[in-house]
């Protein structure tokens, strides 16, 4: 006989064994959860224990839904069913549960971001009642995409009267420069999770004597430098993020990677002219919490 129940900051460790139980079966090549990453997503994304749910059958977990709270609403971070028990209606139940809890205690707003490669979840989303309000689009940029000749000098000439500036999260925040619970700013590039991982953060910025004309955020990887934030105040025609980023060219970095875009957070015909191409896709999926 299955049971529910939504969990507490004391079973952290059940969450873990319960991700890498009904998860990871789908996700071989991803590292296993550890508490250790576990708490640092509590950290950067703001899981909360007291929104994620675990399925049983008998003693042995046979599903998971890990939750992420903000005042904006709340994100089905990951949702799984072990492949032995899936269309059971496990991860249905789990999805109903959350929303008629967040339906008296709040925030009503409920989103997923869900790649477009995973059918069976997509359809889950849309069975429960999500509706599909935007494609988030990953965009690369590789030096091998591009050619030896696209170095810096080629492409992103200086702008007069202008320089470039080592700038922090700290920084922007403090000028009113960050977007502050943009919708259109996926979970993991908002201002609450910038703020969160600030430490790990570093960002340039294009300046004048007066402001902060275009800026960009990033986290260097030992794959792909990992763009957290890109942003112009002046229209140039992208000259100023083109100078940033060939600036993180010349410090050897090869490959970027701007995750899960917005249509209304830039144009495919923006991000092509900066030299990005699209990758992978997200359906974005939200819903109104309710009690049934």
């Amino acid at each position: 006989m299955s049971a529910y129940r939504f969990c507490r900051t004391d079973d952290i460790g059940l969450l873990v064994d319960s991700v890498n139980r009904c998860w990871s079966p789908y996700f071989p090549d991803q590292p296993p959860m550890t508490p250790a990453t576990f708490k640092r997503s509590i950290r950067d994304l703001q899981v909360w224990c007291s929104s994620c749910m675990v399925a049983f059958s008998g003693p042995d977990p046979i599903g998971v839904l890990i939750g992420a709270k903000r005042p904006s609403g709340t994100l089905v971070h990951k949702i799984a069913v072990h492949p032995d028990h899936r269309r059971q209606g496990h991860g249905r139940h789990l999805l109903d549960s959350l929303g008629s809890k967040l339906a008296i205690l709040g925030p009503p707003r409920i989103v997923a971001e869900v790649p477009e490669t995973l059918g069976p979840a997509c359809e889950l989303f849309s069975a429960s009642g999500y509706t599909q309000e935007a494609i988030l689009t990953d965009y690369l940029w590789s030096h091998d995409a591009h050619g030896a000749h696209d170095e810096p000098e080629h492409d992103a000439p200086e702008v007069a009267g202008r320089f470039v500036i080592p700038v922090t999260v700290d920084d922007l925040a403090a000028n009113g420069l960050l977007l502050e619970s943009d919708p259109s700013v996926c979970w993991t590039r908002s201002m609450e999770t910038l703020a969160a991982r600030k430490d790990d953060i570093a960002g340039l910025a294009v300046a004048s004597d007066e402001r902060i004309e275009a800026y960009l955020l990033y986290v260097r990887g030992d794959v792909d430098t990992e763009i957290v934030a890109l942003r112009s105040f002046v229209d140039d025609d992208g000259v100023r993020l083109k100078q940033l980023l060939a600036r993180l060219r010349g410090q050897g970095m090869i490959a970027f990677r701007l995750p899960k875009v917005h249509p209304a957070e830039f144009s495919p015909a923006s991000l092509e002219a900066l030299g990005f191409r699209a990758g992978s896709t997200h359906l974005l999926y939200s819903a109104k919490a309710r009690s049934d």
